[in-house]
């Protein structure tokens, strides 16, 4: 297949002006977790004792019922600390917001204040926010843990519902644009970004926060994932490895601030990487509801290119989504190959890799920790090393694909 036809009028870039992020590893800015990346850090560890108790749940045995198989992940610290009333919450109604909310909120005004935005002077304005979730543990604990029914009160709701991590946003500093939560599982971040960039490009919108979080304080789905295999036993990401087996789960939040670039340089704000394309499409019916479909992955690449104006052999670097898993990777590697090695020089490969080998996968947070990595590092000019990384995967054919990790 030939490179694809570029757009005839490829749309104005969207710059990406503003980042916030609590990753693993104790990544609370962009400078910090740019560093923890090239300083090659493993930011996962075992369960900090805040959560569920380890010794109960975990089994090496993934046959048992109600174990997980695992007790290791990328975790965050002290995710019970939160200043409600910098953001007009009240002690009452933040004893039942669940932490992912909170989160947001911490991210969120940081990438506006990292991307020079006032947030008062948005007040109002068509600002619109786009945010990924995935799973409600604390809606769980709510509802089926530590409270019974006649212990929820008048904030319960708002406190545990989806709707809510793009909502609240908007309430707690008077957006008046769009305001979704997306739930595409792993992609939802990057599919919220993908709604962002659509809102801006159509007019909806003149700004847009977009990201995703993931906090884990229930085992329900640690122990679901590792009766359904996907989990490593070991608890860390070897994406593109031969010794993949699996991924380990990691939380955290990230959020970025989108701008036509038009507007951005009218306004002087500063510019970490342009948006110049996005597509989104559902892998269909394959192997299994969880296996991916290659044919679907490089429709979107090539949807990407074709809106971006460019021709695949014209990108230099892919973030991967990278799991580590036996299926997943060599899936993934082999549609990102065919898409861009065609018509690449001779002795010219594609460079490749994942953040999940660093912080763990964050599920629906994970798509937003790639973006912020490939942002800072065309910023900065420099591609973070991957860990884990010492056998290529025998399954994948890194030389015919012209791919390197």
């Amino acid at each position: 297949m030939t490179d694809p036809a570029p757009a005839d009028t490829p749309p104005e870039p969207i710059a990406l002006i503003g980042i916030g992020c609590r990753f693993p590893g104790g990544a609370a800015t962009p400078d910090a977790f740019f560093d923890l990346l090239c300083d090659g850090v493993d930011a996962t560890r075992e369960l900090p004792p805040d959560r569920w108790e380890a010794a109960k749940f975990y089994d090496p045995d993934t046959g048992r019922l109600g174990k997980t198989s695992t007790v290791r992940g990328g975790f965050l610290d002290r995710i019970d600390q939160f200043d409600a009333p910098f953001f007009g919450i009240s002690p009452r109604e933040a004893i039942w917001l669940d932490p992912q909310q909170r989160l947001l909120l911490q991210t969120a005004w940081e990438a506006l204040e990292d991307g020079g935005q006032v947030v008062d002077d948005l007040a109002r304005s068509d600002t619109g926010v786009f945010m990924g979730g995935f799973t409600l543990d604390y809606q769980l604990l709510q509802n089926y843990g530590v409270h019974s029914r006649y212990e929820l009160q008048s904030h319960s709701a708002t406190g545990m519902m989806m709707t809510m991590l793009a909502n609240r946003l908007s309430y707690a500093f008077d957006f008046r644009g769009p305001s979704l939560a997306v739930d595409t599982a792993c992609s939802g971040s990057l599919v919220a970004v993908h709604l962002a960039a659509r809102s801006l490009w159509s007019g909806e919108c003149s700004l847009a926060i977009a990201g995703g979080v993931n906090v884990m304080i229930a085992p329900n789905m640690t122990i679901a994932e590792s009766k359904g295999g996907f989990l490593s036993p070991d608890g860390r990401c070897k994406t593109f490895d031969a010794s993949a087996d699996g991924y380990a789960r990691g939380e955290g939040a990230g959020v970025v601030v989108l701008k036509p670039l038009s507007l951005a340089l009218a306004d002087h704000d500063p510019v970490y990487a342009l948006i110049r394309g996005t597509a989104v499409s559902q892998d269909g019916h394959s192997n299994g509801i969880t296996v991916p479909n290659a044919e679907a992955q490089e429709a979107a690449m090539r949807a990407a290119c074709r809106q971006a104006g460019i021709a695949p052999r014209e990108v230099q670097y892919v973030e991967a989504h990278g799991t580590g898993t036996p299926v997943g990777d060599p899936v993934e590697a082999g549609a990102i190959g065919r898409v861009f090695s065609e018509g690449r020089p001779p002795g010219e490969r594609l460079v490749i890799g994942s953040v999940k080998t660093n912080i763990g996968h964050l599920e629906a947070a994970a798509g937003v920790a790639g973006l912020i990595k490939t942002a800072l590092a065309l910023k900065h000019g420099r591609i973070p090393g991957q860990l884990h990384h010492r056998t290529p995967n025998p399954a994948i054919a890194f030389d015919a694909l012209r791919l390197h990790v």
